[in-house]
């Protein structure tokens, strides 16, 4: 099997889930990481939410008892407040690993100069780095970032980005290939993920269209990876991660569970929901993957509506009750899109001025939202 080693943390499936605004909190991270090996990710937190004691944020850094290598992604803008997270992080929240987000093309976090928009300014993205890696350092922490080719392709960041990575200490570096102004739209660039690959010494993790196990081993294949990021391609499908650890394994196992199996999958998810929120909350936090579990399978209309209204978890049995057990996996749906595509963005929405120079030492990140509500996996 191949180990994937972000400085001292090592992973024994080169597999990372892709931090996802409101879906991987520590229920979703648990039911994943029972399937199979990897490194689980907190969902997105705000460096600034996180430094003022905001209790939104706080209140998002859960971990589950079984969750042994705590991972988190972080975002900001201001080096100083970057910093002090990461330390916060490490030193009161046991954390084994800090991602730094750069690859949000949310209009909401671009316009701030955050995300996806932050790498046009060099120096700036260097100071960033730079203050979590030595904040991170004296726990012996790997620091990595995420980001995405660019703002558009005239704006590309990538190569600038992942040399800014290697020389400010970062472990690794993940790159999503799109752009930002692709958002999720078309396909992406695999050929940019090998291109940086071949620019950069350390470890390139590969983000972009992996939707069965099978893309990830063929990603790593035609790209040099060290190892794949997987987002959009899990939802309501936690088992892929039991097939990419098999595939990693060189084993060819797809897994195709009964509509059944999925049911048994699906109340797994609601109870541990329940566990770490409450009943109430957490078969409502449950409601947005039913969608996503039931594609493609002939679940009614009605039974669709009524657990997509699911208030407990006896609620859940009795309407689980009504499907049926036995209905194959819809083949269809293998190695097909999953969660948002949407179109490609005209324009990407940045501060007054942003393009008119990549030297940038400061961003506005006062007013930055303390909660991404978007899912912002690849």
């Amino acid at each position: 099997m191949t180990v994937l080693s972000l400085g001292s943390l090592e992973v024994p499936t080169p597999v990372v889930l892709a931090p996802m605004a409101g879906i991987t909190n520590a229920a979703y991270r648990t039911l994943c990481a029972e399937q199979g090996a990897g490194l689980y990710v907190c969902e997105m937190i705000t460096s600034r939410g996180l430094v003022e004691g905001d209790e939104t944020t706080r209140r998002m850094l859960v971990f589950d008892e079984a969750e042994t290598v705590r991972s988190v992604q972080l975002y900001g803008t201001d080096p100083v407040y970057v910093g002090k997270a990461t330390r916060i992080l490490c030193e009161e929240f046991g954390v084994a690993h800090v991602d730094l987000n750069f690859g949000c093309p949310v209009p909401k976090v671009t316009r701030k100069g955050g995300g996806g928009a932050l790498p046009w300014k060099r120096n700036l993205l260097g100071r960033i780095l730079e203050e979590a890696v030595a904040a991170a350092a004296p726990y012996d922490v790997p620091v990595t970032m995420k980001t995405r080719k660019g703002l558009d392709d005239d704006h590309l960041t990538y190569l600038d980005a992942g040399r800014i990575a290697q020389d400010a200490g970062c472990a690794a570096i993940a790159l999503h290939g799109r752009t930002v102004a692709q958002a999720y739209s078309g396909q992406a660039d695999w050929e940019a993920i090998a291109a940086l690959v071949d620019h950069v010494d350390i470890p390139v993790l590969g983000n972009g269209d992996i939707w069965e196990a099978a893309d990830a081993i063929r990603m790593v294949e035609e790209t040099g990876v060290a190892g794949v990021v997987v987002g959009r391609g899990c939802l309501g499908r936690p088992w892929l991660f039991r097939d990419l650890a098999a595939a990693f394994e060189g084993e060819q196992v797809a897994t195709l569970p009964t509509l059944g199996e999925v049911g048994a999958m699906m109340r797994r998810h609601a109870e541990l929901l329940s566990q770490h929120m409450g009943e109430e909350r957490g078969c409502k936090e449950f409601r947005k993957h039913v969608t996503w579990y039931l594609k493609g399978f002939r679940a009614g209309g009605e039974l669709r509506r009524s657990l997509g209204l699911v208030d407990s978890l006896a609620a859940l049995d009795r309407l689980l009750a009504e499907l049926d057990p036995d209905e194959p996996f819809p083949t269809t749906e293998l190695g097909a899109p999953r969660g948002r595509q949407g179109a490609p963005r005209h324009k990407v929405v940045l501060p007054e001025g942003w393009l008119d120079d990549t030297d940038g030492l400061a961003a506005d990140g006062a007013g930055i939202l303390e909660e991404v509500t978007e899912t912002t996996g690849g």
